[in-house]
């Protein structure tokens, strides 16, 4: 198993309770594939570069986690049609 890091940016409207679904949810899919979730880093609302959907601020979370490579594409599948998720971005970490 390979170190990822995946972090995405959710709507900011989302309630403190709709964030927690939704990492759960994103927790859920990665230990169904056989993944371990190390660490989920809840940034908060931050500031956007440029508008997306017409919003200006997004919802900030990154999640550590191990996941088989074959896993990637099936997690990055999942993230690709939750309708509260305006990017993502799934990283390999290098071992050091």
């Amino acid at each position: 198993m390979k170190q990822y890091e995946i972090i995405y940016i959710a709507n900011p409207d989302l309630d403190e309770q709709s964030i927690t679904d939704l990492n759960e949810k994103v927790k859920g899919w990665i230990a169904e594939s056989g993944g371990e979730v190390e660490n989920i880093d809840d940034w908060g609302k931050r500031r956007l570069a440029y508008r997306i959907q017409k919003q200006r601020d997004g919802h900030y979370v990154l999640i550590t986690a191990k996941l088989d490579p074959n896993a990637v594409k099936p997690l990055s599948n999942n993230l690709r049609f939750v309708e509260n998720i305006f990017r993502y971005m799934i990283a390999a970490v290098e071992s050091k």
